[in-house]
């Protein structure tokens, strides 16, 4: 065991479990003020639930001894994580009898544990305003188990790091993905798009305005979601040494290049740059860099980023012209931005990166991309599949999506019993501010619309 190597996991663990706290304030900042509780809610009930199903199976199910071809863990070898305690060596010293590589293996638990809460939390933002709390934390249980507990098996489990055989993806595909463009980006966007399916649209959707009710909120998620992702990315080393540095270097590269990118997308098509497109860049550059971290040098990290922030900033608009509902942009910046960043390493990778990998564009062929085609595809499929046969039975068994009328009046309020701003307490200034929020309520309600939002189409 190696101290250095220990803290640094144990303190990426805490920056990738603040990351949830963050996406639930980005998230709550960008829908109506009738919603921002429920909507940070779910974040919150991830946390919950993934933490003790991860305790429970879900770490077995993802890092146990392989039970089949590459698809699934042992649910029973680690079932309550007793067999990783101990400590032995000299008495005080507390060096555990469990090792992952060099980091005690409760470590490791806790580190994996917050990138399962984190993808769960992820999918919420394609059912805003409209998912009831109940049915959401069922799927949220349902979906763990059966979608993300498999897929990180076949993403993170490597031969011999935790058990003797892993998953199918990082032992005999071959692809890269360092810290979760597949296992997590891309298996959120499509259970997103796939729920948004399920749930329908919102009412009023593409005709009356959803603005986001509190920009700050949005930009204070972002901030703490970039300074999280340090831990998620260069955490992924599982060392403090030179590959970690590596990693942090290209993480923050990446995500200013994606900033950029957008805010010069929005210039040219809208003729400003917003502050909600600053944070959505942010996202999308920290989405695309995830899988490429360790494969690509500083300057291939901005070409990935500029891509990331210009081609997400360009697909936030399909949902319009293609007719599905993704409230937050899931579909947007996480699946979009993740199949980019796969696919980057087969185009960008170079070898003198720490991954040591030949890309297209740095003198290898098509053997890297192929690689990590398969396996963005792969993931994509089962995950869609996956989702909308859950998503579809929760629907059928138990009422998914709120009515109608509990839509316009306010998911808070309804689900709740609650408001994320108690204006009425604030005296007269309060009075109008409540009458403004009861007069657009009353507006939606009659389907009349009231002046629009910057459009990301």
């Amino acid at each position: 065991m190696d101290t250095g190597d220990t803290a640094w996991v144990l303190v990426s663990a805490a920056l990738v479990l603040f990351m949830t706290p963050g996406l639930a304030l980005f998230y709550g900042g960008m829908v109506r003020a009738k919603s921002v509780l429920n909507m940070m809610m779910m974040s919150f009930g991830a946390l919950a639930l993934v933490s003790v199903l991860w305790v429970l199976y879900g770490y077995s199910m993802a890092f146990g001894d392989d039970v089949g071809g590459g698809l699934l863990g042992d649910p029973l070898e680690f079932f309550g994580l007793s067999a990783l305690m101990g400590t032995a060596g000299l008495e005080g010293s507390f060096a555990a009898d469990e090792l992952v590589f060099t980091v005690p293996s409760m470590a490791f638990v806790a580190f994996q544990a917050m990138f399962a809460i984190l993808t769960v939390a992820l999918i919420s933002g394609a059912i805003a305003d409209r998912a009831r709390f109940g049915p959401w934390m069922v799927f949220a249980g349902v979906w763990a188990t059966l979608v993300y507990f498999p897929v990180a098996h076949w993403v993170f489990a490597f031969d011999g790091a935790e058990s003797e055989t892993g998953g199918w993806i990082a032992n005999d595909l071959l692809a890269i993905d360092f810290a979760g463009g597949t296992a997590v980006h891309i298996n959120a966007g499509a259970a997103g798009l796939a729920l948004a399916l399920v749930l329908g649209k919102r009412r009023g959707f593409g005709r009356d305005p959803m603005r986001p009710h509190n920009l700050p909120l949005v930009m204070i998620g972002a901030g703490i979601l970039w300074f999280g992702w340090f831990g998620f990315n260069a955490g992924s080393a599982l060392a403090a040494n030179g590959q970690a540095a590596e990693v942090f270097v290209t993480t923050l590269v990446a995500t200013g290049a994606a900033t950029l990118g957008w805010l010069a997308t929005e210039k040219v098509r809208d003729g400003h740059a917003t502050s909600l497109g600053a944070a959505s860049g942010v996202v999308a550059g920290l989405v695309a860099i995830t899988p490429a971290a360790s494969a690509v040098t500083p300057v291939g990290a901005i070409a990935v980023g500029l891509v990331a922030g210009v081609l997400c900033a360009l697909a936030v608009g399909l949902k319009y012209r293609l007719g599905y509902d993704d409230s937050l942009d899931v579909v947007g910046v996480h699946l979009v931005g993740g199949l980019w960043g796969t696919l980057a390493v087969g185009l960008l990778a170079s070898p003198t990166a720490t991954a040591g990998v030949e890309s297209l564009f740095y003198g290898g062929s098509l053997d890297q991309l192929w690689r990590q085609a398969v396996g963005a595809g792969a993931v994509l499929v089962y995950s869609f599949v996956l989702t909308l046969l859950i998503g579809s039975a929760i629907a059928g068994t138990m009422r998914f999506r709120v009515t109608e009328e509990d839509e316009v009046t306010g998911i808070d309020s309804v689900v709740h019993a609650e408001t994320g701003y108690d204006l009425d307490s604030l005296g007269g200034g309060g009075g109008r501010g409540a009458a403004t929020l009861g007069a657009q309520t009353s507006a939606e309600a009659r389907g009349v619309t009231v002046p629009t939002e910057r459009s990301r189409a």
